[in-house]
């Protein structure tokens, strides 16, 4: 399995379709929100992309998200392999001192294993339940 920064938006986009879209019922408008032009995109493959993670800058903050594995590829460390990865290009990024998530609140326990700590409220984004969650770099 091979984890590395990538151009092909079309392939992270349709694991974004499969996983947020059509598996967990996210709305398209809320999917396709305009801003992966602007995005550092993260492409796990083996053979055939697995898994995704999108990385935005916003000033000192390197915001993570759209982190998806396919079904049929889960528990095989793929969603950390994408995070630790994430985590490394934003170290390389000149004046980025934080890295920013929202995790679905399943998923809370998957990143305080990484050293992300969450903060502030609960909070609903298309209609899942998340917390904000932070790592200083």
């Amino acid at each position: 399995m091979r984890v590395a920064l990538t151009d092909d938006l079309a392939a992270c986009q349709a694991l974004r379709r499969r996983v947020f879209i059509e598996e967990q019922a996210v709305s398209e408008g809320d999917e396709l929100d305009g801003r992966d032009g602007e995005a550092l995109h993260l492409l796990a493959t083996d053979d055939q992309p697995l898994g995704t993670a999108r990385i935005l800058i916003e000033g000192a903050t390197g915001k993570i998200g759209r982190v998806c594995v396919l079904a049929q590829a889960r528990g095989q460390g793929i969603g950390q392999a994408l995070m630790r990865e994430a985590v490394a290009v934003l170290r390389t990024q000149p004046g980025v001192t934080r890295a920013k998530l929202g995790a679905q609140i399943h998923a809370l326990g998957f990143y305080e294993a990484l050293g992300f700590r969450a903060f502030g409220p609960e909070y609903l984004d298309a209609g899942i339940a998340h917390r904000d969650m932070e790592l200083m770099l």
